[in-house]
């Protein structure tokens, strides 16, 4: 009997390494859909009105107070969140720029296609639908291996500066935003919960599917 091949693993790569990796026309499209995916996603959740996931309770809440649209606190978050990179030493790749862009104009653009729905079975196949899609896409844009995003170099760096594990890393920034968000007025609800349950274990299940196999590269 043959042995099933292992999935391919994720690699530790610098920015010029990322692109040296070979593969790259499906790196990108992988990367462009996931990223785009992850904006629509985010929508759904908005127009649920069940609750958003931890950073957009935080994004939502600044809206309140900020002439801006969501789409628009996503992408002027990340390139703040971009500024701690740089204590912590963090070198963002390709992906993290697109990240930065792309999931905001994504989240602008389904919230003006759709309209919030008033049956209730409905809210809650968006909220359901965007956290699965949220995991879904999460697993291709980091599967395409071109660099984290924002907030996850932020919880990476953290987790190497500190010593302490990436979920409990993840655990305390989620915590800290969700209050933030609160303090300004964000919405919190069923879907924050579900979206705190569910993210990790749906990404970590749809990933191995997803994780360009990479050519052999020096890490750069």
């Amino acid at each position: 009997m043959t042995a099933l091949a292992s999935p391919p693993a994720l690699a530790d790569l610098g920015p010029l390494a990322q692109l040296r990796a070979g593969r790259m026309p499906r790196r990108l499209v992988q990367l462009s859909v996931g990223l785009v995916l992850y904006g629509v996603s985010l929508g759904l959740m908005v127009r649920s009105g069940l609750g958003v996931a931890p950073w957009d309770v935080l994004h939502s809440g600044l809206i309140r107070h900020v002439p801006i649209t969501l789409g628009q606190a996503v992408v002027g978050m990340s390139f703040v969140v971009l500024l701690l990179w740089i204590p912590l030493r963090e070198v963002p790749g390709l992906g993290t720029i697109a990240n930065a862009l792309v999931v905001g104009l994504a989240a602008d653009a389904t919230l003006w296609l759709l309209d919030p729905p008033d049956a209730v079975l409905l809210r809650l196949a968006l909220v359901v639908g965007g956290v699965a899609l949220c995991g879904y896409a999460g697993a291709m844009y980091i599967g395409a291996q071109l660099g984290r995003g924002p907030r996850d170099g932020l919880m990476t760096g953290l987790a190497r500066r500190t010593g302490r594990s990436l979920r409990l890393v993840r655990t305390g920034i989620e915590v800290v935003v969700v209050l933030a968000g609160l303090a300004l007025g964000g919405a919190l609800g069923l879907g924050t919960v579900l979206y705190a349950l569910a993210i990790g274990p749906l990404t970590q299940a749809w990933l191995p599917a997803w994780t360009v196999e990479l050519g052999r590269t020096e890490p750069v």
